[in-house]
This record gives structure tokens, sequence and C-alpha cells, in this order.
């Protein structure tokens, strides 16, 4: 069976879902991983809202189950929020956006269809900076997420963290750039041991490893395989810094010293670390060997699928429609020979594995919110 290739709606966020279907299609893939971010929420970022989340019932699964079987796309939803730490009022605010998200998941069949709800988990810098505040940090997401998990169990949901570890989500006055908990895969495994659920798992993304600078194949070889759902197809240009280093962020100084000194200084809060986001194939080239990386996870069995998370420098950062499809066309192409099948028309995934999304007939079930689970 042959590796879907699917897009994270969040580099359409100029569009509505319709539209983005038809791009999808233009494209060429077989599935979307649909963003449904707060309306009102903090990011500011690569962040879309594809789907009404306030007004989300069982004829609404229904009509969205329709209509991607009608386009023969696959699907999955998310948002990736600070859950366990942050400002008090939206941390609550994200902890209960997800749970909406795992309930219109039920709806739409759940893990039955293969709908998985992707996440963060956040950090808590006010309990991080206290002595062995990394231990006190994983209590936290322990003690937020074991009832989110165990509803998403219960509903026949897995939930997915992927791996980003948000190095622009503070102020670059600070010095550290670690504000998402499973930025790390000694984190993930030991969180899968503090809750011990089938329900959830995990969204890997090579790029964010390869910035800091991990082997991603290193990774895979020592990831539990069952936890594994979902790669994020994303790419790292690596830039050497002579004057910062690139084992830690750059920090920001007072401007006439970097002006003096004639050294770079942080210009913004994603201006931290030596990089440019690309797509494979597509323009800037890129510090990753993505047929090792493929290799290694046929190798460990992996059939999920490959989701291309376009925040490019030369596609999605355009802020062009025609860049945005061309950046997500050539991580197709690129990807295609790699993935897919050689047929009389080039290497292309066989429709014939596009199965249909099932209508589970699902009960409708009220909304929770986190004070109703504890």
């Amino acid at each position: 069976m042959s590796n879907q290739i699917w897009i994270m709606t969040s580099a359409f966020d100029q569009l509505d879902l319709d539209q983005t279907i038809t791009k999808a299609t233009e494209i060429g893939v077989q599935g979307l991983d649909v963003c449904v971010f707060r309306k009102d929420g903090t990011r500011d970022d690569f962040v879309a809202t594809h789907m009404d989340y306030e007004n989300f019932d069982p004829e609404a699964a229904s009509k969205m189950i329709d209509k991607f079987n009608a386009a023969g796309l696959r699907l999955s939803i998310g948002a990736f929020e600070n859950l366990i730490g942050g400002d008090p009022f939206h941390k609550v605010k994200n902890q209960n956006h997800l749970l909406k998200l795992i309930r219109m998941a039920y709806l739409m069949g759940g893990d039955e269809n293969d709908v998985k709800v992707g996440t963060f988990v956040g950090y808590n810098h006010e309990l991080g900076i206290q002595e062995n505040g990394y231990e006190k940090n994983l209590e936290e997401y322990q003690k937020v997420f074991t009832p989110i998990i165990k509803y998403a169990e219960d509903l026949g949901v897995t939930v997915l963290y992927e791996n980003c570890p948000m190095e622009g989500w503070r102020s670059s006055g600070y010095s550290t750039t670690y504000n998402n908990l499973t930025g790390v895969l000694a984190a993930r495994k030991i969180m899968y041991d503090l809750i011990p659920s089938k329900n959830h798992g995990e969204i890997y993304d090579p790029s964010h490893d390869v910035w800091q600078h991990t082997d991603p194949l290193e990774v895979i070889r020592h990831t539990d395989m069952s936890r594994l759902k979902r790669i994020h197809v994303k790419s790292t240009r690596n830039n050497s810094d002579p004057f910062w280093g690139n084992m830690y962020p750059m920090q920001r100084v007072k401007p006439e010293w970097a002006a003096k000194a004639g050294i770079p200084s942080s210009q913004n809060e994603w201006d931290r670390h030596h990089y440019e986001a690309t797509l494979p194939g597509f323009g800037l080239g890129d510090s990753m060997d993505w047929r090792a990386f493929v290799n290694i996870l046929k190798e460990k069995g992996f059939s999920g699928p490959f989701e291309i998370e376009n925040e490019a420098k030369l596609s999605k950062q355009t802020g062009k429609m025609g860049a945005i499809v061309q950046g997500c066309k050539a991580a197709v192409q690129n990807l295609a020979p790699l993935l897919w099948e050689l047929s009389d028309n080039g290497f292309e995934y066989p429709k014939s594995e596009i199965k249909p999304l099932k209508h589970m007939g699902n009960k409708d079930i009220p909304v929770v919110s986190m004070d109703r689970l504890k």
C-alpha cells in the first residue's frame, strides 16, 4: 500500500474550505489536515479556521463526510496552541477548544475513519524556571491531559502531538526557545508512560529536528511506530552563524550594540535560529536527505500520510496563492517517486486505494469543558 500525500490547510488561510478542496484536487493530493484554530486565539502566524467548530452537529459531520468523499479526499483536524502554560485565560480556552475538536472528530467517525486530532502541548515557563522545572512541566502535562486523553479514548479518537519547539512563541528577549514540551523525543516517550493510553500519538516533522542538528533518521529508529500516525513534509535549509553559534538561539541586544560590533541580532520573535523554511524540491535546497528519511520510515512499516505543511519562504511566505500552490505541487512531485509506484503515467497514487469515509452514524453528545471532566 502506498503512502498518501496530504496538505495541512494552514497554507490556505486566504481561502474557505471549498476553495481549499479545489486547490487540493489541482495539486493532486489525497487528503487534508484541516486546521480549526480558535477564531479568538492569540497566534498570528500560520493559522486557519476551515470548519465551524461552534455549530458542529451530526448533520454537519455527515455533510462534511459527503464533501470529502465527493472530492476523493481523506481528512484529519487540528489546532496547535499552548495547553499547559501561558496566559491562564487562554490556556483554559485552548483546552476546551481541543475538547470541541475531539467531539468533532468523533462525529466524523474518529479512528474508524482515521480522523485524528492534532495539537501542541505547550510549556509552562513559570514552572520551567524553577529547579526541576522540566519534570514539573511533565507533571503539569499529566494533570491536564489525563482527562483529555480519557475523553478521547472513550469516544474512539486519537490525539496527536506535533514536535515543533515553537521557537518564536515568546518574545526574543527570552533566552530559551523551547516552548512546546513535545519538541524532543525524550519528552514524548515519557508522556506515553505518564498516560498509558493508545489514544495519543504523534505527528513528526523532521524539519524541527534538522535545525536543532538532530538526525531525523535516528529519531525514527528510536520512535515507537505504533505512536507515529502522520509525517509533516517541511524542509529546512540550515545556515551557519559564526557569531552566535548554531547550538543556542540568537539573542536580542540593543541595536546600537549590534551595529557597532557588526553582528546580527534577533529582529523578531521568530528570528532566533539560523535556518530558512523550505519545501522539498522547491527553490532553496535542503539540509535533509528525504530519500533516506522515507526509506527508514518504510523499513519501520510506516503507512500513514505525508502532510505538506507549507511555511516555505519562497512559497507560503510570499503571500501569493500561485507560489503557494506551486510549492505544494513541487513537494508532491519530489515525493512521488519515493512513495508511489511507477505506472505508464509516471509515479502516481493508485486511486483504487482511496477509501471513502464511512457514515458511522455516531449519536450527538454535548460539548464539554475541562471543569466538567475533572
